[in-house]
């Protein structure tokens, strides 16, 4: 609580002292500065934050320093998405970059991207994200007073424990399982056979440390960056899910910027989200090495195995397919033709 007290502090005291546009004289727009804020939860060496920092170098730059950028990374403002998510949409900051699964709490249209198994690989994710699909859905954000720019990503998801090798279902069988703060990611997990709850991103290293949790699962970048590896023994590639992260802004800043930077924020988000997938792929390289060099016993799951899991899934998409929309289920299904 004392912690959480000071992050707030610290945001209203930030609001307070960057403030909305500053101006001076010229015409409409153009002696006008605008200070952009970005909150996220991942550390500096991920593809987020690398991308972010070409993201803010681009707009300081081709604005002419009308635009500056303020990076805070490592959850400084915010120990989870949702958290962060709210700020944007109250104004408190200008910009963050979370995991697309907990937007379901403001438009469960976004549930569909949750759903276990949807994806065969990154191109059909990149297809449906990119395409009608999640534009339909960035552009509903907008009803939230959030502007949803573009999607990046965090990749495919994986479990972890420290039992022994996931390879079915009851291999996490009453395992207290963290997920992501979002219910269709929880009742997956429950499908499993797991003792799933969600569980605030940033305070999860040291509830696994603790025993509050006895496994977990997130992409093998935030594996590595973000150490669980020294407290989880065993990572087995469910690849259970494909996840995405969104480049969100404050709609009403966003509608306040002039026509020429309104421009230009498009543009950085598009070169973002082409220079964070490319960085994202070749971390998950890197750092799945870098795992097994740590220690980290990793296992792969033959198809017959991941056909369990779909399997012991399949009363979730029981219960949520109305609620999302046969038609939205369909256009992400055909992305894999």
């Amino acid at each position: 609580m004392k912690k959480y007290l000071i992050l707030l502090l610290m945001a209203v005291l930030m609001m307070a002292a960057c403030g909305r546009p500053s101006t001076s004289s010229g015409s409409e727009g153009e002696g006008e500065t605008y200070t952009i804020r970005i909150a996220h939860l991942v550390p500096e060496e991920q593809s987020s934050h690398v991308a972010a920092e070409m993201f803010k170098e681009k707009l300081e730059k081709e604005s002419d320093g009308r635009i500056k950028v303020e990076l805070y990374p490592n959850g400084q403002l915010y120990g989870s998405d949702r958290e962060a998510i709210e700020a944007v949409q109250l104004g408190n900051i200008e910009m963050t970059i979370p995991a697309v699964a907990p937007l379901a709490s403001f438009n469960e249209k976004f549930m569909v991207f949750d759903l276990p198994f949807l994806f065969n690989n990154n191109e059909a994710a990149y297809k449906a994200l990119d395409g009608e699909l999640g534009q339909e859905l960035m552009k509903d954000l907008e009803e939230n007073n959030i502007k949803g720019l573009v999607f990046g990503e965090n990749g495919f998801r994986h479990m972890s424990n420290n039992k022994g090798p996931i390879e079915s279902p009851e291999d996490i069988e009453g395992q207290k399982f963290r997920t992501l703060e979002n219910p269709l990611h929880t009742d997956t997990f429950k499908a499993f056979g797991a003792n799933a709850s969600p569980f605030a991103f940033g305070e999860l290293y040291t509830a696994l440390q603790q025993g509050t949790y006895d496994a977990m699962e997130c992409p093998v970048s935030l594996y590595y960056t973000n150490k669980f590896y020294e407290v989880q023994d065993y990572l087995s590639m469910t690849g259970h899910v494909y996840a995405a992260t969104a480049l969100l802004m404050n709609n009403d800043f966003y509608n306040e910027l002039p026509e020429d930077l309104q421009k230009l924020v498009t543009e950085a988000s598009e070169e973002y989200r082409e220079e964070q997938r490319g960085l994202a792929q070749k971390q998950d390289v890197e750092f799945l090495k870098k795992l097994k060099e740590s220690g980290m016993e990793v296992n792969e799951l033959t198809d017959e195995q991941r056909d369990e899991f779909r399997d012991a899934a399949s009363s979730v998409y029981d219960k949520y397919v109305d609620r999302i929309g046969q038609d939205l289920v369909d256009k992400a299904l055909e992305a894999n033709n």
